[in-house]
């Protein structure tokens, strides 16, 4: 199945896809652009050298808000690849309530066939929907019954129908399916059968979080083999063809072609990011017990699964032995040493994030293709208004969030959207009943201050505003 990775980017080529998105951490991107370079070359190696390339995780070590997250999601978007994100503070070691580590895994299979599912779909979606047009058309003016014999097709005559009613038939059909395509019956309403699976509710006395996965599996496996149940519901000809449209692209694809690929998707191009991965640091290495016992067992239990190994999931067997692992986590209580020795080793790769300045704010506001600035100004035009930041604006704004993160809390580049956010919300709240009437609304410096200032210089109240 090496033809699904088709990622040929250069690792310079990823870092530029990086900086459209991402704002400094030059240091970060570097590294996760080698990783993810590095797969192609694994896959590109001899089958014999390949099964050996292991790839080289990495621990990104910074304060929250300054991107750890959002590399590791955008590298997975330019690969195409399965990507989940956990906490390792949800964790608990095998024993006590709580998650278990393996069902990472487990959640990385089902984005996969998520991702694989969909692809397969828009593969058949054409052929599907000519489908879906005949059903509405058979429900919309059924055809006229006809019978074989030996001479050829005969029409059923015994209801008092004959050649001119297949033919008048044939035409009206002809004419209703351009209508159709026309887009000038969606609000027609028709007739459809809908199949509804019979789900039972399967319990076990005394089950733990561990048992969901198991729960599900077993769910799943008796409701295969209940007969469907069909309902009769009066729809639009819009909603019908949503809904048999989901329908018949189900019945094109095979499911196990799609498990087989998604596994082999899961196994080579998985990204697995583990966050707050300090949070499960023994910090007590004088021994003893209390929580580093288990924060110890926990981390020994991540062990296997980072180093490479099998896992049960409902889709099959998975290896984890070529997941990329991303760990993350702000370190101010602890240190990358204070993992277990065996853990630290698995994560050879270690990167220090830089704390943001002002003028990475301000280039945060202004920069990126999905910038706050960017998603109000999206928000604003569905409701007939123009917004506009002036650059005097955007400075004082990256100015007021670094202040505050400075003197409050450092919560990095999330403090952003509470600054813009108490700035805009009276505007927002305001439209439609009170748009501007030249429909635009420029933000300027004089108007940051007046919304903000005071705001900013009472420690106190701006301590639980922002």
């Amino acid at each position: 199945m090496e033809e699904i990775f088709t990622n040929h980017l250069t690792p310079q080529q990823i870092v530029i896809e990086l900086d459209k998105y991402i704002i400094g951490q030059k240091e970060a991107k570097k590294n996760v652009a080698i990783a993810l370079r590095n797969r192609w070359r694994r896959m590109n190696a001899s089958e014999e050298m390949r099964k050996e390339i292991v790839p080289n995780n990495i621990l990104m070590i910074g304060a929250t808000g300054v991107g750890k997250t959002e590399i590791a999601r955008r590298l997975a978007k330019l690969s195409d690849a399965p990507f989940t994100k956990v906490e390792a503070s949800k964790f608990t070691e095998v024993g006590y309530v709580g998650r278990d580590v393996e069902s990472m895994v487990r959640d990385l299979v089902q984005q996969s066939v998520n991702m694989v599912k969909k692809k397969k779909k828009e593969d058949v979606k054409d052929k599907a929907m000519e489908i879906v047009e005949d059903i509405i058309l058979e429900t919309l003016i059924p055809p006229v019954k006809q019978s074989n014999n030996q001479t050829g097709i005969s029409f059923n005559l015994s209801n008092g129908q004959s050649e001119d009613d297949v033919e008048l038939n044939n035409k009206t059909r002809e004419r209703f399916r351009e209508k159709l395509r026309n887009g000038e019956l969606e609000q027609r309403k028709i007739d459809i059968n809908i199949p509804q699976q019979a789900t039972p509710n399967v319990g076990v006395i005394g089950g733990s979080p561990m048992d969901e996965n198991s729960m599900m599996n077993i769910q799943e496996m008796i409701s295969g083999m209940l007969p469907q149940n069909k309902k009769k519901r009066k729809v639009t000809i819009e909603e019908a063809r949503k809904i048999l449209l989901e329908e018949e692209t189900s019945k094109l694809i095979d499911m196990d072609e799609v498990k087989e690929e998604a596994v082999w998707k899961a196994e080579n191009l998985g990204i697995i990011f583990i966050d707050e991965i300090d949070k499960i640091a023994r910090t007590n290495k004088g021994g003893g017990g209390g929580p580093d016992v288990s924060r110890e067992g926990v981390q020994r239990d991540l062990l296997p699964i980072v180093e490479g190994s099998s896992v049960n999931t409902k889709f099959g067997v998975v290896h984890t032995d070529h997941i990329l692992f991303i760990a993350a986590g702000a370190f101010h209580f602890s240190k990358p040493s204070d993992l277990i020795p065996e853990l630290q080793g698995r994560f050879p790769i270690r990167v220090e994030l830089e704390k943001l300045t002002k003028e990475d704010f301000y280039l945060i506001l202004k920069t990126p293709r999905n910038s706050l600035t960017k998603q109000y100004e999206a928000l604003f035009s569905t409701e007939g208004v123009e917004l506009e930041f002036e650059d005097s604006a955007l400075k004082d704004l990256a100015e007021i969030a670094f202040n505050v993160n400075a003197e409050i809390e450092n919560i990095g580049a999330r403090r952003l959207q509470t600054v813009i956010s108490h700035l805009l919300n009276e505007f927002l709240y305001q439209m439609p009943e009170n748009s501007p009437e030249n429909k635009k609304i420029t933000i300027t410096s004089a108007l940051v201050k007046e919304k903000l200032g005071d705001l900013v210089k009472d420690k106190d109240l701006s301590r639980y505003i922002l």
